[in-house]
């Protein structure tokens, strides 16, 4: 055995940092990407945003005298326009009777943030309702740690024993502060359970029918299952009084904390629009507030003329200028993916533009990949969050991406079609018998779409429909 020294030329593919650097832009959508840009512009001095009334051109020496020349006449003009005015004459004219305010500059002006309203919390209006029922200190802690551990839907999250060893006191004095802050709006809050939350609601209407308070102490799973016949049996009371009881129920809150939920609605701006003009589909990328961007013309020519700069400031702006530049390709490099990818689409999902959902066909990456020429993990990453504005609505470019699901005759459907069936199914079931996986499993192979219940049931949890026990209305 020895140690030799050998040379072996190799190809290795290595992940540059501009190739890093385009592949994260693809999967950003376009608000991400209009942040990536504007901080990209925070900092690098060679990347600027080009303006509609910009003419792209550096100030010459002419253009500066000129301007120079026209500033030095106007002020001329206004030093005799100046001197004429009779400036005694006018504060005499002019002169105000009592107490006078001046604005100055220094003056600070109001912050935008006080002009703003915030939804109230939860927590907040606890609080206040709270210090309003003057507390004792012992009382006040106990109630702060309360309303620290309610949760979203209003229901208390920790036990009297674990709040004792919080703050020391008894869980006498601590159950009595819950019930007094049981009271408190919104009706229902700081409930353990949701029989107790019902209970309270039932409690502050003045509902003291029997069968009500019974079905919310004991038949809180066969109320939830619509099983009215057990809750009958039991009670032994008739299935019109069950019904009676249970249509009061059903106008209580559940979740008495909703109403302050501070979950703000997450509005969907497409990256890219498919507008029908004249029969013929029209594709257009979504560029509002992206901003133009160039190369600084002022380091190009710096760098390119041999001013008198440093070395390092030239190796510098050098850098800085290749960053931008090869910033703005990738830019475009992803427009231009992004189009390619839609305009694939668009061309194999032809009937799901013209005719709706239930003619949207099976569908993967490798078919769109092959049909432009790229890697399928590149469409993958051109899909993902990113909206297309359709005449059929709204869609993630993923939607049109579909299992193939085969049928006895004829060809596969898309697993989003047989989720738009399904839907449909249900909506027009009688709500007294609602159907049940198996029943729609075998409406589905009427019409030539062969799948197992698992399978209807799978895709009616994706739909977030409830089983038919639940759907049962009386």
């Amino acid at each position: 055995l020895e140690i030799q020294q050998q040379l072996k030329l190799s190809q290795q593919l290595v992940m540059t940092p501009q190739l890093q650097q385009a592949i994260k832009l693809l999967q950003l959508n376009r608000l991400e990407l209009v942040d990536m840009v504007s901080q990209e512009m925070e900092e690098n001095p060679a990347l600027e945003e080009v303006f509609d009334n910009d003419e792209n051109k550096l100030p010459d020496d002419k253009n500066e005298k000129k301007k120079d020349e026209n500033s030095l006449q106007k002020d001329e003009i206004n030093e005799t326009v100046q001197g004429d005015i009779d400036w005694d004459n006018y504060i005499n004219e002019y002169n105000s009777v009592g107490k006078v305010q001046y604005e100055t500059e220094s003056r600070e002006s109001p912050k935008y943030e006080s002009f703003i309203s915030r939804k109230e919390s939860l927590d907040d209006h606890l609080l206040w309702q709270l210090m309003m029922m003057k507390p004792t200190e012992e009382e006040e802690e106990i109630g702060s740690i309360i309303i620290g551990n309610i949760n979203q839907d209003g229901y208390l999250d920790i036990t009297t024993e674990e709040i004792s060893s919080l703050c020391n006191s008894t869980e006498h004095l601590i159950e009595s502060v819950i019930c007094r802050m049981q009271k408190l709006d919104p009706v229902g809050v700081c409930a353990r359970s949701l029989s107790e939350c019902l209970l309270i609601q039932a409690k502050h209407l003045n509902i003291d029918d029997e069968n009500v308070i019974n079905i919310i102490k004991k038949h809180i799973k066969n109320l939830e299952n619509t099983n009215i016949k057990a809750i009958s049996k039991d009670l032994k009371i008739s299935l019109k009084e069950v019904i009676k009881a249970i249509n009061i129920i059903k106008e209580f809150e559940p979740k008495p904390g909703r109403l302050f939920n501070d979950d703000n609605p997450q509005y969907i701006i497409p990256d890219i629009y498919v507008h029908r003009i004249e029969g013929e589909y029209v594709i257009s990328l979504n560029d509002d507030g992206m901003p133009k961007l160039r190369v600084n013309p002022y380091y190009k020519k710096a760098v390119s003329t041999g001013e008198k700069i440093s070395p390092d400031t030239k190796d510098y702006l050098q850098d800085k200028m290749r960053s931008a530049a090869w910033l703005i390709k990738s830019i475009h490099q992803r427009q231009k993916t992004i189009y390619n990818v839609m305009q694939s689409i668009l061309a194999f999902q032809k009937d799901f533009f013209n005719k709706g959902i239930s003619y949207l066909k099976p569908m993967v990456l490798r078919d769109v990949a092959e049909d432009i020429g790229m890697h399928e993990s590149t469409i993958s990453r051109v899909t993902t969050n990113k909206y297309a504005f359709t005449p059929q609505g709204i869609f993630e470019l993923k939607y049109f991406f579909n299992s193939p699901i085969r049928r006895v005759h004829g060809s596969d459907i898309a697993s989003a079609s047989v989720m738009d069936k399904i839907k449909k199914i249900i909506e027009n079931e009688n709500v007294k018998k609602p159907y049940s996986d198996i029943k729609i499993s075998e409406l589905l192979k009427n019409e030539n779409v062969n799948i197992a219940r698992r399978t209807v049931a799978k895709y009616r949890e994706i739909l977030k429909i409830l089983p038919s026990s639940k759907r049962k209305q009386y």
